[in-house]
C-alpha cells in the first residue's frame, strides 16, 4: 500500500531499466509497496556510494557490469556502463567485461572478483571456501569479501525484479 511518509528516491534504477510510465498497471502495481521502492534504491545506493574496505568503487561497478551481462540484464547493464563512464573509469576494462572477455584483463585480481560473481550467479554450488581462500589470495580482506557477496547477491535481486517487471509490462501489452 501507498505510504505517503515513505520519500521516493528521484532516480530509480529499476524503473529506469524497465521503462516503466506511471500511467502503467505495472509501474501502479510497483508504487503499492513504496516502501520495498525506496529500499530497493537505497541499497543500490549504498552499494555503490560507500567506502568499502579494500573494494574501490570502480571495481564494484565492473562486478556489477558482469553480473548484469552474464544474467542477460541490458537495461541495468547500461546503468553500470554509464556508472563507469562517470566514474572514468578505464573504457578498455569496461568494454572487456561487457564482451565477456574476461580473460584478456591484466588485474589479476578482478579477474578474480569477475570469475567469483559469475560462479555465484551461474553455478552458487562453486561459491565455496576454495573460492572465498582464490579472492583472500588476490589480497581482498574479510571486509571486502563480505561486501563483495552482498554486492552479489543485490545485483540478483535487483536483475529479477527488473526482470518480473519487464514480463508484467510485456504482459499488459499484449492483453
Amino acid at each position: 500500500m501507498t505510504n505517503p511518509s515513505v520519500a521516493l528516491p528521484a532516480i530509480d534504477v529499476v524503473d529506469d531499466a524497465v521503462s516503466l510510465a506511471s500511467n502503467q498497471p505495472t509501474w501502479t502495481l510497483r508504487r503499492q509497496r513504496d516502501k520495498v521502492v525506496a529500499a530497493t534504491q537505497s541499497s543500490h545506493d549504498a552499494m555503490f556510494s560507500q567506502e568499502v574496505e579494500g573494494l574501490s568503487r570502480t571495481e564494484r561497478l565492473l562486478v556489477a557490469l558482469h553480473a548484469c551481462r552474464v544474467s542477460k540484464a541490458p537495461g541495468l547493464a547500461a546503468h553500470y556502463r554509464e556508472a563507469l563512464a562517470a566514474e572514468n573509469a578505464d573504457a578498455l576494462v569496461a568494454d572487456a567485461v561487457e564482451r565477456g572477455d574476461i580473460a584478456s584483463l591484466a588485474d589479476a585480481r578482478l579477474r578474480a572478483m569477475l570469475g567469483f560473481a559469475g560462479k555465484l550467479i551461474e553455478r552458487p554450488i562453486e561459491g565455496d571456501r576454495a573460492a572465498i581462500e582464490a579472492l583472500a589470495a588476490h589480497g581482498l580482506s574479510t571486509p571486502a569479501l563480505v561486501a563483495l557477496a552482498q554486492l552479489i547477491a543485490f545485483l540478483s535481486y535487483q536483475v529479477r525484479v527488473v526482470a518480473g517487471l519487464k514480463a508484467l509490462a510485456a504482459a499488459e501489452v499484449s492483453a
